[in-house]
């Protein structure tokens, strides 16, 4: 995705280094984003009174939080005074092409363009866009920056992100996009509006994490398969370990529901096998296990086999029979 220019640069279509975004070697093509759901696009326009410095959006899929993000941007900067938004004037032409000189986008392929043409660490990629939050936007709208699966930053770079949302910007307003707001830091949502998509269905969980999710499912049932599966090297990473997590989050709400209309997820109907006791043990460890992920010493297959056995109770000890 294409980044804008920093104060100083010579063309909107380059990152804040000034290296042109469109250039960067293995980038994917970018898909058409879905359209922005009425209601949602409805929400955004009554927070253009008064916008957030911090917007968080969970839910939906990823495509869902990138488009109603990029409406957000279009809102606050459109130039057509009968109606923001449009789709029609330059600056939301631009921030459709990604070409708009106050938009930011921060994502996998920035830390990986900042490394591999600059050497620069994350948290060094962070600090470069520190001297452009710290000036007025170009036009007359607000400079938007928006982090694409802020779940997946590193916790050195979150907590940077923190320190800078802690003080007033401005003219600039952040976005953070996640599946869930509990997967972000608990302080970043603090200082954060918070809108709900709607949410996707729950019967399909993110790539990769469902096939372990059902692997670990059936670990709870049978006992069997899990601990073969966490024990090659580099089998399950950060970024994975949070989408199975995602996973059996929706699940267990789906499960506390008791819709009982057949329309349950196929993990919601395997979750409720567990009982009351058990949903609610498995909300708490899932609790304990996003906590753990946010450390950044902490192995995520370590996390995902506590998480493996910590759901499965206890035999209570066995009573001594009086003499």
């Amino acid at each position: 995705m294409q980044k804008t220019a920093a104060p100083g640069t010579a063309s909107p279509a380059k990152t804040p280094s000034g290296k042109g975004a469109q250039t960067a070697p293995d980038r994917p093509p970018r898909t058409p984003l879905p359209a922005v759901a009425g209601q949602v696009r409805e929400r955004l326009r009554a927070l253009c009174a008064r916008p957030p410095q911090t917007l968080c959006m969970e839910g939906g899929t990823a495509p869902d939080r990138e488009a109603a993000a990029m409406a957000w941007a279009k809102l606050l900067n459109c130039v057509d005074p009968a109606e923001k938004g449009c789709g029609q004037c330059s600056a939301c032409r631009q921030i459709d092409e990604r070409a708009f000189r106050d938009l930011i986008v921060v994502d996998k392929a920035y830390f990986e363009e900042a490394k591999q043409q600059e050497s620069l660490s994350g948290t060094d990629a962070m600090r470069r866009l520190l001297p452009v939050w710290g000036q007025p936007p170009h036009g007359a709208g607000s400079r938007v920056t928006i982090f694409i699966e802020a779940q997946d930053l590193h916790p050195a770079v979150a907590n940077l992100l923190l320190k800078t949302l802690e003080e007033p910007r401005p003219g600039n307003v952040f976005v953070l996009l996640t599946p869930q707001r509990e997967r972000l830091l608990q302080t970043l949502v603090s200082r954060s509006f918070v809108l709900t998509l709607p949410w996707p269905r729950p019967d399909a969980p993110e790539p990769g994490a469902a096939e372990w999710i059902d692997a670990l499912l059936t670990f709870w049932d049978t006992g069997q398969g899990w601990f073969e599966r966490t024990g090659s090297k580099g089998a399950a990473d950060r970024g994975l370990a949070l989408r199975i997590l995602s996973g059996l989050s929706q699940g267990l709400a789906c499960a506390l529901a008791q819709r009982g209309d057949g329309q349950e997820s196929p993990v919601a109907r395997r979750l409720a096998r567990l009982g009351p006791a058990g949903l609610r043990r498995l909300d708490l460890v899932l609790a304990q296990a996003q906590e753990a992920l946010t450390m950044p010493t902490a192995p995520a297959a370590l996390v995902l086999d506590w998480l493996a056995t910590a759901v499965i109770p206890k035999p209570a000890p066995a009573q001594k029979r009086p003499r």
